[in-house]
């Protein structure tokens, strides 16, 4: 056993934040998961300085949180979502999917104005506050908005402005002039990214354009692509290529990208995703697609082929909530079904995309995603006191299996506790759903028979 002059040990001095005698979830060198009891976890400036046993002193702190009896995590990513459709949560149910967007969801979205997107982002938020999620990659109009409800509660997000061919070209301009004026806002806690709604309603020429622009302003694009299988069979029928075809055939694969969904991948695409490797991440959101009866997301062979996958909710509108736990359990699930291997993504496996994966997938990696020296201080307690986390053989398998978002205590963002005990500190729940209330006939009417595109991907 080493000498304590061999055992590495926290800086002296003062600490922001320290979290005692919790059991971290850390990864090795090869990224797999493991678990360290006994643990310390020391802040400064934001970022985490240590994880690890503490012999001796405890370490002096502005603000100390006593983690017995519970286990900390990287902060959940939310790889891909709408926040602000958290006003349409429940308004377009039972219905096909065709008739969600033209019949109900791309009508109702005519009658938004920019103060509902804020006061909407701003109710997202502290749903996935209360459900551990400390970073979001949101795809949606109004992002200025959006990004004055992420500085104001705390989280940390990739935003990027949504625009469509239809639009000329200002709907680009305005996703590129936002992207440029807002990174790094908010203390840094915000990034930004280009943000075309999809190889199906973006031409050729604008995704052109929107490469070039992310590769000369270094941005991430986020884009759906291959949504489902109809779609790749429909573009196939039209374009003579897949959708993901269509991102390398228009230089968006040379570029860094964040696709949603990416269901509709074949195995033609595999290798054009290949010669991508390092620079494509998936948010793969599997509540939504069973809601839908639809496929799933092939992680396995996206895996296989060098790209990030990471754990996502989608919309609000279509997923219900931004419960990325609630993701993680449904991945762990379907991915076995859909491969027809019974021991294929293990709980060590969705563990590891919901931290890592999903990192790197956002663009991420190296920042957020792990409890390690240098890595930004996102931070979530999960507390397995409940008597449906009891007894714990397998630590992993309890918390994908039995755990629940409800057992989050505190989280953590950039070393700002944010909710503390179940407690929300950043955002007033009851006030936000009073000023939502009001509105809420206005944006759900569809007289007025107009819509702010046509879906036509089939």
């Amino acid at each position: 056993m080493p000498s304590d002059a061999t055992v590495p040990q926290p800086a002296p001095g003062p600490a922001d934040l320290v979290i005692t005698d919790v059991t971290s979830l850390v990864h090795g060198p090869d990224g797999a998961i493991d678990f360290r009891p006994g643990s310390t976890i020391v802040v400064r400036d934001g970022v985490i300085d240590f994880v690890g046993p503490v012999e001796g002193t405890p370490v002096p702190a502005a603000q100390v949180i006593d983690g017995r009896g519970q286990v900390a995590m990287p902060g959940l990513i939310n790889c891909h979502t709408h926040s602000p459709m958290v006003l349409f949560r429940g308004a377009a149910e039972n219905v096909s999917t065709v008739d969600w967007f033209n019949t109900r969801i791309w009508p109702m979205e005519v009658n938004l104005i920019p103060d509902d997107v804020e006061v909407g982002a701003r109710l997202a938020c502290a749903e996935m506050i209360a459900a551990g999620v400390t970073t979001f990659a949101d795809h949606y109009f109004e992002m200025d908005r959006v990004a004055r409800a992420v500085d104001e509660t705390g989280l940390r997000a990739n935003l990027g402005w949504t625009y469509f061919s239809s639009q000329g070209r200002a709907g680009f301009d305005t996703s590129l002039e936002f992207a440029l004026s807002h990174r790094d806002a908010a203390g840094g806690r915000i990034t930004t990214s280009l943000a075309p709604h999809g190889a199906y309603t973006v031409d050729d020429d604008d995704l052109r354009t929107t490469a070039a622009a992310a590769l000369q302003h270094d941005l991430l694009v986020h884009i759906h692509a291959a949504e489902s299988r109809a779609e790749t069979r429909a573009s196939r029928a039209r374009r003579g290529m897949t959708p993901i075809a269509v991102l390398e055939h228009t230089g968006l694969l040379d570029a860094r990208v964040l696709i949603a969904h990416a269901k509709g991948v074949v195995q033609e695409d595999l290798p054009l995703l290949a010669r991508a490797r390092g620079r494509v991440g998936v948010g793969s959101a599997p509540k939504g697609y069973l809601k839908q009866g639809e496929e799933t997301t092939p992680i396995r062979s996206l895996l296989s082929a060098g790209v990030a996958v990471g754990l996502a909710t989608d919309g609000a509108a279509s997923n219900n909530t931004l419960d990325v736990w609630e993701s993680m359990l449904v991945t762990a699930l379907v991915q076995r079904v859909e491969e027809g291997d019974e021991l294929w993504m293990t709980a060590r496996d969705v563990l590891g995309l919901a931290t890592l994966g999903s990192a790197a997938a956002v663009g991420l990696a190296g920042r957020i995603g792990s409890l390690a020296p240098g890595h930004q201080a996102d931070i979530v307690l999960v507390d397995l006191s409940g008597p449906h986390t009891q007894p714990v053989h397998d630590l992993a398998a309890t918390l994908v299996y039995s755990a629940r978002s409800a057992d989050i205590s505190t989280t953590v963002v950039a070393g700002r506790v944010l909710m503390q005990d179940r407690r929300l500190l950043t955002v007033d729940v009851p006030a936000v759903v009073a000023d939502l209330g009001p509105r809420l006939a206005r944006l759900t009417d569809t007289s007025h028979g107009t819509s702010i595109q046509s879906y036509n991907a089939y």
